[in-house]
This record gives C-alpha cells, sequence and structure tokens, in this order.
C-alpha cells in the first residue's frame, strides 16, 4: 500500500511514522508513506497556501491552486483509490472504513487547516471525507496520522500475529472481553478461572459473554 499525506506541517508527521508498527510496516515493504509539503506547489513567492474568505468569515481558508497541483502532480504518476480529506464534517471513523480502506492500493490523504479548504477543491478532487470524532483540532495532520495507523496495521503480515487484529474491540461490532497476564494473582485480584481451564470451547463462550456485557454496559448504542 501507498498512502500520499499532503499537508502544511509535514514536521507534526515524523514521529507518528517512524515508530512502531507503521515503522515495521515500511521496513517490511508493506507500506510506503509520503508525506507532501503543499506550500512546495505555492507560486506565491512567500510560499503562501492560504487566503481570507469570501464572505467576511473569520479566519483563513486553504486555497485551491496548490492543492490542484499537489494532486494532479500525484495523479499523473499513479492512480489511486481514494483521495481523503481529514475534516470535522466528515464521515466518521470507524472500524469497517479503516477494514475497506485496508484493500486499497494508493490513497492520498489532505491534512485540512485554518478553517478548511476551498469547497471546489472538495468538488473537484475528494473522493471521501473523514473526521475522528465530532471535535475540532488545529489541523489534520493528527487525525491522517490516527488514520493511517487504523488502515496500516490491518494489512496482512504487518502484526506478529495476524489474528490479532481479527479479535479487536468493534472488528464483530462490540467491544472486546477483558484480558489478562501472568501473574494469575496480583493485589488479591486473580485471573478468571475459565481463562486457566485450557477448555478453549467454553473460554470463548465466557469471552463473548464478557464481550456483550461490557458493550451494553459502555456502548449500548452498537447493540441497537
Amino acid at each position: 500500500m501507498r498512502i500520499d499525506v499532503i499537508t502544511i506541517h509535514p514536521e507534526l508527521l515524523k514521529g507518528p511514522f517512524d515508530v512502531s508498527i507503521i515503522q515495521r510496516a515500511k521496513e517490511k515493504g508493506l507500506a510506503e508513506i509520503y508525506v507532501h509539503n503543499l506550500r512546495d506547489y505555492s507560486t506565491d513567492k512567500h510560499k503562501k497556501v492560504d487566503d481570507y474568505a469570501f464572505g467576511g468569515e473569520a479566519g483563513m481558508v486553504m486555497s485551491i491552486e496548490p492543492i490542484d497541483a499537489c494532486i494532479s502532480h500525484l495523479k499523473n504518476q499513479r492512480h489511486y483509490d481514494e483521495i481523503i480529506y481529514m475534516c470535522p464534517d466528515g464521515e466518521l471513523l470507524n472500524q469497517p472504513t479503516a477494514n475497506q480502506f485496508s484493500i486499497l492500493q494508493n490513497i492520498i490523504i489532505l491534512a485540512g487547516h485554518y478553517k478548511g479548504i476551498d469547497e471546489r477543491a472538495r468538488e473537484l478532487f475528494i473522493t471521501k471525507e473523514i473526521s475522528i470524532g465530532d471535535y475540532v483540532l488545529t489541523g489534520g495532520e493528527l487525525p491522517a496520522a490516527i488514520l493511517c495507523d487504523a488502515i496500516i496495521r490491518l494489512i496482512p503480515g504487518v502484526l506478529n500475529d495476524e489474528s490479532s487484529a481479527l479479535t479487536d474491540s468493534f472488528q464483530d461490532g462490540l467491544l472486546s472481553a477483558p484480558v489478562y497476564t501472568r501473574p494469575a494473582q496480583y493485589k488479591g485480584l486473580e485471573v478468571p478461572k475459565i481463562l486457566l481451564s485450557g477448555n478453549f470451547k467454553e473460554i470463548e463462550n465466557w469471552k463473548m459473554e464478557k464481550s456483550l456485557e461490557r458493550t451494553k454496559n459502555r456502548r449500548p448504542d452498537l447493540l441497537d
């Protein structure tokens, strides 16, 4: 998979893309991530990529010209399955969406900033608009990093145990059951005996029961 991220603050993405699972995916050749500085595509002598909003709206708006230049440059080199814009008013990111994105070959992620991007850029280029929650951040760089992490960890071969991702919360529409490790006893708290029994059928039944119980208590909306 190849992911191209367009941003005005590439330095914000150095850390998230150079450690842990994402770094491992890159080293294995399972994922490629390229970060593009939108200012490199500005024709302004000061590398300006924003301007005042028409209509007297407070705040600045990302201009269409550099966005067009960057996306067009990338599209001239390869086909992209999706061009995704990270924005507060997009579709809320969930596990099924991450699953769908994980089987794509090439995607572009545009990290918004200021008051957002010129609406015409959304109409001309964007194929998906994604939000990570009902709140506003300074920019779309951190949401872009979150989306990349959610996608890349699902690519076969990235995790040491591929079945691990299949048992994550939300994969089956439920929250995961509680998990435990050694020691079996700690400060008066014990690991449920069923998990130590070796009876895998009963263990799976226990996990399903606890998964349903946790979902009902914490996220009843998922059961609806």
